[in-house]
């Protein structure tokens, strides 16, 4: 099952759905998109096996520049999916599926060479590749949920430095 509210944080135990659920929804994207997305990646808690996660898919899709993301957005609002402009990362549309009282997609429209979609592919595969670094993640999550289940923002401030922390582990050994 996946959804969650707005603004909130509920860890859940990793599940295998979460990959269905991703791939359903790809294939929903892909009727939508038609070639206006050139690649999708699960990224996110939900795309790394073992750790706890918000129970919300998150998808990026590579587009080829800022024009198609912009076409797109429109698109995808007739689709189920919010825009949420000015999220804080440049490089990319954002957008969420499902009602504010249970978000269930994240889709992140973003280019193939941008900051957003290296940095969520390389700290997806490094903590894929590096399970005790993983398990480091997934204890600060649970940690960080305790202390501010109810304001979803500081949680996320408060993973910022350790995601950091990998992404420059990932630069140093040449994965990044």
């Amino acid at each position: 099952m996946v959804g969650l509210e707005r603004g909130t944080v509920e860890l859940e135990p990793h599940r295998d759905e979460w990959r269905r659920e991703y791939e359903a929804e790809i294939e929903r994207l892909r009727s939508v998109a038609g070639n206006d997305v050139l690649a999708f990646e699960h990224v996110g808690s939900t795309a790394i096996p073992g750790i706890v996660a918000k129970p919300i898919i998150d998808v990026l899709a590579v587009v080829e520049d800022a024009s198609h993301a912009a076409r797109l957005v429109s698109v995808l609002e007739g689709h189920g999916y919010e825009y949420r402009p000015n999220d804080g990362v440049p490089d990319r549309a954002f957008l969420a599926k499902g009602p504010r009282t249970e978000r269930t997609h994240y889709l992140s429209l973003t280019e193939a060479g941008s900051d957003c979609y290296r940095e969520s592919v390389v700290f997806r595969d490094y903590l894929r590749d590096h399970p005790p670094v993983a398990a480091e993640y997934d204890r600060l999550k649970r940690e960080l949920a305790d202390e501010h289940g109810d304001d979803r923002a500081t949680y996320t401030a408060k993973k910022e430095p350790f995601v950091r922390y990998v992404l420059e582990r990932a630069r140093k050994e040449g994965t990044y």
